[in-house]
């Protein structure tokens, strides 16, 4: 998960949140769906993460089956999907990349299925991964879209570019990456290290 958040850019929540068909394999993309600001956007997907990827949705699928052959498999559906396709929330595109490890009761229906992982685990095992590694700095899965955005511009990509791929309304907001492209110093490279 972490990997994914460096390699896309996405939000923490997206990630949590993604389902199996908004991944495609086949044109190397994610789709994020109803992200902050209620907007959908088309993320690259990382090709050093394809084969994990495959392979950890093989065994989240044999998850999904056994729950199937329990009676249960299901999971919530946005907003009105579930009137409109009501065996949906059992069909395997529509279960969460990353599901829980326990089931538990929708408030809003009442039903036991299945939801995403909580958060704070990913968030507690980057900070944890940020301790053993002796990083001094502030480590936090934003931490990791930040990167994403830094590097895509240290690589000599434009703003908007970078600006569509974060979900950003306003390329203002963007701008703060450019930080790293003027270099302290007015971007002065010292004698010493030319040296």
């Amino acid at each position: 998960m972490a990997s994914l958040l460096y390699g896309t850019g996405m939000r923490l929540m997206d990630c949590v949140r993604l389902r199996v068909q908004d991944i495609d394999f086949g044109y190397h993309q994610i789709v994020i769906r109803d992200g902050k600001g209620k907007k959908d956007r088309v993320l690259p997907l990382p090709e050093r993460l394809v084969n994990q990827l495959k392979t950890h949705l093989e065994a989240v699928h044999e998850i999904h089956e056994t729950d199937l052959e329990k009676g249960l498999g299901e999971t919530s559906l946005p907003n009105a999907l579930e009137q409109k396709y009501p065996d949906g929330a059992k069909e395997w595109g529509w279960q969460y990349v990353f599901p829980s490890g326990r089931f538990s009761v929708d408030p809003r229906s009442g039903k036991i299925r299945r939801h995403h992982i909580h958060e704070n685990g990913l968030q507690k095992a980057i900070k944890n991964a940020a301790q053993q590694a002796n990083i001094t700095k502030r480590v936090n899965c934003h931490a990791l879209r930040h990167s994403f955005a830094t590097h895509l511009l240290e690589s000599g990509y434009d703003i908007r570019t970078v600006q569509e791929l974060l979900g950003h309304a306003d390329v203002s907001t963007t701008m703060i990456y450019t930080h790293v492209l003027n270099r302290g110093g007015k971007g002065v490279k010292s004698p010493l290290d030319g040296l």
